[in-house]
């Protein structure tokens, strides 16, 4: 017999979509100074606005695992 909580397994399953998230604003992010490097200090910002909304639906997630 299995015991245990479902949650856990769901918070893992949700915690993919953020870490492809992160993945692709990071790669847009280096393509994007690779292609100009001027817009380095405009790009950075935006990317590491990018990477907290990606990871704030991880901790989204993690709470409700726990919340539920």
């Amino acid at each position: 017999m299995i015991s245990g909580n479902l949650n856990v397994i769901g918070y893992g399953l949700s915690a993919i979509g953020p870490g492809i998230g992160v993945g692709i604003v990071f790669a847009a992010f280096i393509n994007g100074v690779a292609r100009q490097p001027e817009a380095r200090g405009q790009l950075q910002g935006i990317a590491f606005i990018g990477f907290a909304l990606s990871e704030a639906l991880a901790i989204l997630g993690l709470v409700m695992a726990f919340a539920l």
